[in-house]
């Protein structure tokens, strides 16, 4: 089965570039849909799993995939990716080409991984799941920018969020650590990307049972100038140093900068927090989060 969603960024002129692709590579595709709403998609996922499909192929960003695995989570089934979106960091995790004729590539090969799943509160994530600044940044990356801006509508909607930026203070326990401190942004990745392309961990893998989290410290609360113009002067330096270092993954070693790994963690914060999940707002703290390991069976390049 295929499923595509056309409202993702590139999802309409997609559809009939990734059927024919598949059909060129022997995978018999029985029945294929191209859908727009959310609503209906989960709606088809939902009648073909309870009519027995074993192998579906979805077509769209990460907020897609990550709404379609919650209808695969304890299913026989397994997930085809054709990475369509702005992000497409779990594309990117597992090492699937973002070009939609390479990916389709993969899924013909027919060799499958086990990867782990993310749970905030009981909901389903493959990335990772944000406080702070990454929240701010989904909240503005609307469907017109994506579509308008491409690439670009990350670093666009940082550079507006970061003007209405505030610290909040955050408490988090994880397994048998914890952590308190005030902070710009937390991170609770599952996968090694998020943010499209920046780096969770350098050490984080799907499959590894574990949950990676980083924390980016506010040095306008810990030096008295919260709240004023030099303050956020000082906040808005950090993240950029910060930024600078998350595509190679080095930002661990920056002295604002916290991180731990746990199989499940307990997370506060004050004022109190929303929380977007895979570019999704997923609720508000307090939240619990855990991993499910090897929950969900993709499609995934063989290892060499």
């Amino acid at each position: 089965m295929l499923v595509v969603n056309t409202g993702s960024r590139s999802g309409r002129e997609a559809f009939d570039t990734a059927r024919a692709a598949l059909t060129s590579r022997g995978v018999p595709v029985v029945e294929c849909h191209a859908l727009s709403r959310t609503e209906r998609l989960q709606h088809v996922l939902e009648r073909m799993t309870q009519l027995g499909a074993r192998r579906i192929l979805v077509g769209g960003g990460d907020g897609t995939l990550s709404c379609v695995v919650g209808q695969l989570l304890g299913r026989d089934v397994t997930l085809g990716v054709l990475p369509l979106g702005t992000g497409n960091d779990f594309a990117r995790s597992l090492g699937i080409p973002q070009d939609i004729e390479a990916a389709c590539d993969i899924i013909a090969q027919g060799y499958t991984a086990r990867v782990d799943v993310g749970l905030a509160n009981g909901r389903p994530f493959l990335n990772a799941a944000s406080l702070g600044l990454a929240t701010g940044i989904a909240k503005r990356l609307t469907k017109r920018l994506k579509q308008r801006a491409g690439k670009l509508a990350y670093p666009v909607a940082a550079a507006a969020e970061m003007k209405d930026l505030k610290p909040f203070h955050v408490r988090i326990q994880a397994d048998d650590q914890e952590l308190e401190l005030d902070a710009l942004q937390l991170v609770v990745g599952n996968g090694r990307y998020h943010g499209a392309g920046n780096v969770v961990s350098p050490d984080a893998q799907l499959d590894d049972r574990r949950l990676h989290v980083y924390a980016i410290a506010a040095p306008s609360a810990s030096n008295g100038r919260e709240g004023t113009g030099l303050g956020q002067l000082q906040d808005l330096a950090t993240l950029a140093r910060v930024a600078m270092s998350l595509r190679s993954g080095e930002h661990e070693d920056h002295p604002a900068v916290s991180s731990l790994r746990a199989a499940r963690l307990y997370v506060e914060a004050d004022p109190v927090q929303e929380v977007n999940a895979d570019g999704e707002l997923v609720g508000r703290t307090p939240m619990r989060f855990e991993v499910a390991p090897a929950a969900l069976r993709v499609y995934a390049p063989a290892p060499s």
